[in-house]
């Protein structure tokens, strides 16, 4: 869906898979053609193109490809990496940045979600980078699945002017945290980011304190579930703030957050799952990102699981509690109805979508059925609006798999997932 002054516009929606004329490839079972989407202009032309991953594809050999942007909207596509062998899972995973700091486009995608692929830019039509592409390992201390990646975000967290990728991997107190440096020779190989286990499953980046160094925000939405040694912080999940510095990732200046922390709308119980999703972006405008988060399965007035979504205000001391909002279908100028089992929160994502400088409030919800339908929960989506005080429900929109026109699926998951554009 494109943007416009108002918001998105539902009506100038397109779909792509692997059976659409001009899209490479064949859609075939397993293929998950979109597992990653990102954007970047590629080729320079001024627009914005689509890179998107199948993880899945040619039989988990994966693959990555692009749809180029242009006056009027994404049209043809052409391959940019396709694994070779049947567990590369290449595209399952993918980010863009100027990794080498050249002002041209880079992109890194995962290869077996234990290494990156980084492809150079600028990227010729055909899908060729100018710059080649080289393997870089992933972040690996000897731990049992140290160099596994469940997700990616880029960002300059050094200051230096080349964009940097951050991973995370595991689940619950195994996960982990690896940093891979941008430099003029491109992207170094990851490192493991000390005293960071057990820190989440999710991550994204932003210039959350205003010095002009992306900070890192992740989640783990898992809580104490068994575990040996609990984290009191990590009673209903938690969010973790990371700041950027000269030299990388700041761990002294650590920050974990839950539903106990003051200012933090709701309370930290077993099972809300507060941290399944995050995202960074400045949704008032004053230059300081701030953070969404999903908390899919909040019980609240007796209704289980059906989920909100929390927005908290960065500053120049970092994330804080203090000013935070809570939204849910139960909020007032939200369309639809809390329901159980919904799991409002599943995604989120803040994004720009009317052009006034500041970041609107993306949420999915995963169990939802649109319009209230609950015979076909195949999820749905809401775009909420943001002002210089905040984010506002008034003039709030959702839309579904009908709106999108694409096969109603029960359990189709629309919302399970809000992939970084």
């Amino acid at each position: 869906m494109y943007g416009s002054a108002s918001g998105l516009v539902t009506s100038s929606k397109q779909v792509f898979d692997q059976n659409r004329p001009g899209i490479p490839g064949d859609a075939e079972q397993g293929d998950a053609y979109g597992s990653s989407v990102t954007s970047a202009d590629l080729d320079r032309d001024g627009n914005a193109d689509l890179i998107v991953g199948a993880g899945g594809d040619n039989g988990g050999k994966g693959s990555l490809s692009v749809i180029w942007g242009g006056p009027d909207g994404l049209s043809g596509s052409t391959w940019l990496s396709r694994g070779a062998a049947y567990d590369d899972w290449v595209g399952d995973l993918v980010v863009a940045g100027d990794f080498n700091g050249d002002g041209a486009a880079d992109v890194a995608t995962s290869v077996r979600g234990t290494r990156l692929r980084v492809l150079t830019g600028p990227f010729h039509r055909d899908g060729t980078p100018a710059g080649g592409t080289h393997d870089v390992k992933g972040a690996d201390d000897g731990a049992p699945d140290a160099n596994s990646m469940s997700d990616l975000a880029a960002g300059d967290v050094n200051g230096d002017g080349s964009t940097d990728v951050v991973s995370t991997g595991g689940r619950g107190d195994v996960s982990h945290v690896g940093y891979f440096t941008g430099a003029p020779a491109g992207l170094g190989a990851g490192v493991t980011v000390s005293g960071l286990d057990g820190a989440g499953d999710n991550l994204d980046v932003g210039d959350v304190n205003g010095d002009h160094r992306a900070d890192i925000v992740i989640g783990r939405p898992d809580g104490n579930v068994g575990t040996e040694v609990p984290l009191p912080q990590a009673k209903g999940g938690m969010v973790t703030y990371l700041p950027g510095s000269a030299t990388g990732p700041d761990t002294a200046r650590r920050r974990r957050i839950n539903q106990d922390t003051s200012g933090v709308p709701g309370v930290a119980e077993v099972g809300d799952e507060f941290g399944e999703d995050v995202s960074v972006g400045d949704i008032d405008g004053d230059g300081y990102a701030d953070v969404s988060v999903g908390v899919p399965s909040e019980t609240f007035d007796g209704i289980e699981m059906a989920g909100s979504a929390v927005t908290m205000r960065g500053t120049w001391g970092g994330l804080t509690g203090r000013g935070a909002q809570v939204f849910s279908e139960a909020t007032a100028g939200v369309p639809g109805v809390a329901r159980t089992y919904d799991l409002f929160g599943s995604c989120t994502r803040l994004a720009d979508t009317n052009g006034d400088g500041r970041a609107d409030l993306v949420v999915g919800a995963a169990g939802e059925g649109e319009f209230g339908d609950e015979d076909t929960t195949d999820g749905s989506m809401w775009v909420l609006r943001s002002t210089a005080g905040g984010v506002t429900p008034n003039g709030s929109i959702t839309f579904g798999a009908r709106t999108l026109e694409v096969p109603l699926h029960n359990g189709g998951g629309l919302g399970s997932e809000c992939p970084v554009g």
